[in-house]
This record gives C-alpha cells, structure tokens and sequence, in this order.
C-alpha cells in the first residue's frame, strides 16, 4: 500500500502543473477567440477560475510531496498514537 501511496504521490505532482498550464492555455485560447463585446466578460471568467484553480492545484502538489517522501507511511491508529 505504501508503494501505491508513493506511486500515486508522483502522478499527483505531474498533474498538478499540467492542471494550470492546461488552464492557462484554454484561457488563453478563450480570450482570443472572444469577440470585442463580450471579451471583458471571459477575460473576468477565466481570472476567476484561475484564482480558484491555482491554490488547489498547489495542494495537490503539496499532497503529493508528501506521499511520495512516504508521510504517510506511519499514521496513528489512535489519537493516544498522536502524543507518543
């Protein structure tokens, strides 16, 4: 399992900055391809998706640091684990 854990640590760090390029290209892509009237309105969308988008995808790098340096190897069984 531990194995598995540490696996999947590495994809969740490979996928989190494919997430915000990915993001960012049909961002950019979309606000290209808008009209001069309504380019406002996809330039404020697609900032907004990005604000909230970004900090996740910086958690899933995060999470995924720490399963692949095996953090999670060891979890208490017990919250009387926590204090020993």
């Amino acid at each position: 399992m531990n194995t598995l854990k540490k696996l999947l640590g590495f994809i969740w760090m490979l996928l989190a900055p494919t997430i915000i390029c990915f993001l960012v290209y049909q961002a950019n892509l979309k606000i290209q391809a808008a009209s001069i009237a309504t380019k406002s309105n996809v330039i404020l969308q697609w900032s907004i998706i990005l604000i909230i988008f970004i900090p996740i995808c910086v958690g899933f790098f995060i999470f995924g640091k720490y399963a692949a340096s095996d953090e999670y190897a060891h979890l208490p069984s017990s919250s009387e684990a926590l204090n020993n």
